[in-house]
C-alpha cells in the first residue's frame, strides 16, 4: 500500500485550513453531511449514524440472496451425490466391488451387518412406540409398568424389551464404553503432552546443530578426505510413474563422485519397466555418475529382502553411510551434506532422518486429510522423541544409516512389512542414536486415491502389531534401562499403535450409535463433542493453513478408524494378510522446480534443432513422421471405483441411529451421527478422493 502523506499537517500548526462548506441535497433519500476541512470526508464514519430505508433494503436483499446462493449450492451437492448413490450403488455403473482379503475382512462385515439389522429392528420398536405415546425412553430414570398397564401384546413385548435392555445390555455397553473412555483419555493426555513438547522445541528454539565446516580441508587443492563413503539406494517395484524422477534427482546430489555410488534397486516384474529404467540408469552412467542397476529375478522379503540382496554386494564394505529413498522421493542435491555432518564426532549416532514434503498436497481432499496426519507426525512426534528420547521409528525413506549400526542391528529382515519400524526398534536395543531433523525436506507424493490410501493403510497398522509379537520377548530381555522397555511397550507398541485403533472404531463406530438404542449407556458430551474437537485443534497445529478442514478431517478420522481396526486385529493374530506387501500407486508428480527444468532442457532442444543445418525442412519432417508411428499410443484408461461394503454397511448403521437420536431430542448427538454417517457413504462410495477444484 501506498504512505499516506499528509501534506496539510507538514506545516506543524493547529489550526485547520480550508473554508467549512454545508452540502445540502434536495433528494430526500441522501443525508447531510458537513464538511468543516479537507481531512473531515476521509475521518472513519460514525457507527451510530441512523441508515435511511434503501439501504437497509439493499443490505437485506443482498443478504437474502447470499442464503439463496448457499441453499442452491447445498441442493447441487445434494442432488450430485443422490445421483452418485444412484449410479454406484444401484445401477453400478463403472464401480466394482473392493476385496475382502485386508485380514479377516468378511468376518468383520457379517458382524456390522448384524449390528446394522439389529438397529432397524430396534428402530422400528421405538417409532411404534413412540407413535403409541409409550415415550420411556424420555424419563431420567426408566419406568417399567407393571403388568395391569399393558395395553396389547405389542405393548407386552415393547416393555419385556425395556426390562431385559435394563437388566443385561445397557450394564454391558456401560462397561465397554467406560473401558474405552479411559482409554481415549489416556490417549488424548499422551498427544497433549507430545503436543506441549513440540512448543517446549519451539520456545528454547532446540534442534541438532554442527560445530564448524565439516568440510573444511586443510589442503589447499581441496581434497575430498572429509567427505565419508556414501552409498544411496533407491528400492522400486514396477515404478513406471516415478522411476525417471528419483533416479535424477539421487544422481544430482552434491557429492564427490569418487566417494559416491548409487544403487538402483528394481523388483520389477515387467520387462517394459525393466528396460526403461535400465535405459535411465546407462544414460546417467554415461555422464559419469557412480551407478549401478540391480535386478532380482525373485521378490522374496519385498523391500527387506531387496535391502538385504544389495548391502550382501561385497563392495559395500567400503563405504561408512547409506542414504535410502524410496522411487517417489526426490531429494535436493545439498541432502547428504545437511545430514551426513552430524555423523561426525557423534560415534553413538546410528541414524539422520530427514522430513517429508508432498509435492501433490492440494490434489484432492484425501491428500489434503493425509497432509494434517503426517505433518503432526513429523512436527510432533517425531521431533519430541528425537529431542527428548533419541529413538523414533524409521519412516523406511529419507534417511542416512550408519552401515556399522546396521550390521550389528541384525540388517535387514524379512519377517514383517514394516522392515523399517524393525531395524529401528532393533538399533535402539542396542544402544544406537537417532537425531530428527524438521528443517531437512524431501518432496515426495501421498496416495491421491482410497484404495491406495486404504492398501497403505492396512499395512502400516498391521506390521507394527505384528513386530510387536516377535520384538516383545527381545524387549524385556534387552540391557536397555527399564523407563525405555516400558517407553518401548507402552507407548510405542500399545498405545499408539494398538489402543488408538481400537477405541477409535470402538467408541464410535460401535458403541455411540448402540447407544441411541439403550439410552442408560449414554456417552457424556464431553466425549463425543468437546475432546474430539480439542485433540482435532492439537492435530492440525502444525499444518495451520489445514484449519478449515477440523470438521471433515475428525470425521474421516473415524472413518479409517474401520481400515486401522481391520489391520490392527490382522497383524496381532497374524493373519495372512498382515505378510501382503502392496505397491502404493504413485501419480508421477513434479516439484514447480522439476518442471522449470524440464521447460528450459526443452527450450535448449528446440534451439539446437534449429540450429541443424545439414537436413532440409523435408527429410526433417520425415523423420518426425517416422518416430510419432514408432510411438505406441497408450490405450486410455478409465478409472474403476470401488465400493467399500463395510464403510457402506456403518454409513447405514449411523444413519439409522441418528434418526433414533431425534426421537431422544439428543441435538449434538443426531448432528454428529448424521455427518459421521455421511462421511462413511462417502467414503464407501469411493468419493472422498475426486478431484477438487
Amino acid at each position: 500500500m501506498a504512505p499516506i502523506l499528509d501534506f496539510f499537517s507538514w506545516s506543524g500548526k493547529d489550526s485547520q485550513k480550508g473554508t467549512p462548506v454545508i452540502v445540502k441535497m434536495e433528494n430526500p433519500n441522501y443525508s447531510i453531511v458537513e464538511i468543516d476541512s479537507p481531512d473531515t470526508a476521509f475521518r472513519p464514519v460514525e457507527k451510530n449514524r441512523g441508515k435511511n430505508a434503501k439501504q437497509v433494503t439493499w443490505v437485506l436483499l443482498l443478504k437474502a440472496n447470499r442464503a439463496v446462493g448457499c441453499v442452491a449450492w447445498l441442493a447441487t451437492i445434494l442432488w450430485a451425490l443422490l445421483g452418485t448413490i444412484q449410479r454406484r450403488l444401484i445401477f453400478r455403473q463403472g464401480v466394482g466391488l473392493a476385496s475382502e482379503k485386508l485380514g479377516k475382512g468378511k468376518l468383520l462385515l457379517n458382524i456390522i451387518k448384524a449390528f446394522l439389522a439389529t438397529s432397524l429392528v430396534f428402530l422400528t420398536f421405538e417409532v411404534v412406540a413412540y407413535l403409541k405415546g409409550w415415550h420411556y425412553f424420555e424419563n431420567p430414570n426408566l419406568y417399567i409398568p407393571n403388568s395391569s398397564d399393558f395395553q396389547g401384546f405389542f405393548h407386552m413385548i415393547y416393555v419385556s424389551w425395556l426390562a431385559f435392555r435394563v437388566d443385561y445390555i445397557a450394564p454391558s455397553i456401560q462397561g465397554l464404553s467406560t473401558f474405552c473412555v479411559v482409554l481415549f483419555l489416556i490417549q488424548s493426555l499422551d498427544r497433549l503432552v507430545l503436543c506441549l513438547g513440540c512448543l517446549y522445541i519451539k520456545w528454547k528454539k532446540i534442534k541438532p546443530r554442527i560445530d564448524g565446516d565439516p568440510f573444511k580441508s586443510d589442503d589447499l587443492e581441496g581434497s575430498n578426505e572429509n567427505f565419508p563413503m556414501v552409498l544411496v539406494q533407491v528400492p522400486m517395484c514396477n515404478e513406471r510413474e516415478v522411476y525417471e524422477l528419483s533416479i535424477s534427482a539421487v544422481c544430482q546430489l552434491d557429492w564427490p563422485k569418487d566417494q559416491l555410488l548409487i544403487q538402483i534397486l528394481d523388483d520389477s516384474d515387467d520387462e517394459d519397466i525393466q528396460q526403461l529404467i535400465k535405459s535411465e540408469v546407462s544414460k546417467w552412467s554415461q555422464r559419469g555418475i557412480n551407478i549401478i542397476y540391480r535386478h532380482r529375478l525373485v521378490r522374496t522379503g519385498y523391500k527387506a529382502g531387496n535391502l538385504k540382496s544389495a548391502m550382501s554386494c561385497g563392495y559395500v564394505k567400503d563405504y561408512e553411510f547409506v542414504a535410502i529413498f524410496d522411487a517417489d522421493f526426490q531429494p535436493t542435491p545439498d541432502f547428504l551434506k545437511h545430514t551426513v555432518p552430524y555423523f561426525k564426532d557423534n560415534p553413538d549416532l546410528g541414524l539422520v532422518q530427514a522430513r517429508w514434503a508432498f509435492v501433490n498436497k492440494d490434489e484432492n481432499l484425501l491428500t489434503r486429510l493425509q497432509n494434517i496426519n503426517l505433518c503432526f507426525h513429523f512436527e510432533v512426534e517425531q521431533q519430541v522423541n528425537g529431542v527428548f528420547l533419541n529413538f523414533f521409528g524409521f519412516n523406511g525413506t529419507a534417511g542416512v544409516w550408519r552401515i556399522k549400526a546396521l550390521e550389528e542391528s541384525g540388517g535387514w529382515l524379512e519377517r514383517t512389512t514394516v522392515e523399517d519400524m524393525d531395524i529401528a526398534v532393533r538399533a535402539h536395543l542396542h544402544g544406537w542414536k537417532f537425531i530428527f531433523l524438521n528443517d531437512v525436506k524431501v518432496l515426495c507424493e501421498v496416495p491421491e486415491s482410497f484404495e491406495a490410501y486404504r492398501k497403505q493403510q492396512h499395512r502400516w497398522h498391521s506390521g507394527p502389531m505384528q513386530l510387536f509379537r516377535l520384538c516383545l520377548p527381545t524387549i524385556i530381555t534387552s540391557k536397555i534401562p527399564t523407563w525405555k522397555k516400558a517407553n518401548l511397550i507402552l507407548l510405542f507398541f500399545l498405545l499408539r499403535k494398538l489402543i488408538l485403533p481400537f477405541y477409535s472404531f470402538t467408541l464410535f463406530c460401535i458403541i455411540l450409535p448402540l447407544t441411541m438404542f439403550i439410552p442408560e449407556a449414554e456417552l457424556p458430551m464431553w466425549v463425543v463433542c468437546y475432546v474430539p474437537v480439542l485433540m482435532t485443534l492439537l492435530n492440525i497445529l502444525p499444518a495451520p493453513q489445514s484449519i478449515p478442514f477440523v470438521a471433515p478431517y475428525l470425521l474421516f478420522e473415524n472413518t479409517m478408524s474401520v481400515t486401522k481396526f481391520n489391520a490392527m486385529v490382522s497383524g496381532l493374530f497374524q493373519f495372512s494378510s498382515s505378510y501382503e506387501w502392496v505397491v502404493t500407486k504413485k501419480a508421477g508428480r513434479s516439484s514447480e522446480s522439476d518442471l522449470l527444468a524440464a521447460a528450459e532442457s526443452d527450450m535448449k532442444a528446440l534451439y539446437n534443432s534449429q540450429m541443424m543445418r545439414g537436413s532440409s525442412d523435408s527429410e526433417l519432417s520425415e523423420m518426425s513422421q517416422l518416430k510419432e508411428q514408432e510411438k505406441p499410443i497408450p490405450a486410455p484408461v478409465k478409472k474403476m471405483n470401488k465400493i467399500y461394503r463395510k464403510e457402506l454397511a456403518l454409513a447405514f448403521l449411523l444413519l439409522t441411529a441418528s434418526v433414533r437420536s431425534l426421537l431422544s431430542a439428543h441435538g449434538v448427538h443426531f448432528y454428529f451421527l448424521l455427518f459421521q454417517g455421511v462421511t462413511f457413504l462417502l467414503v464407501g462410495l469411493d468419493l472422498i478422493g475426486e478431484q477438487m477444484s
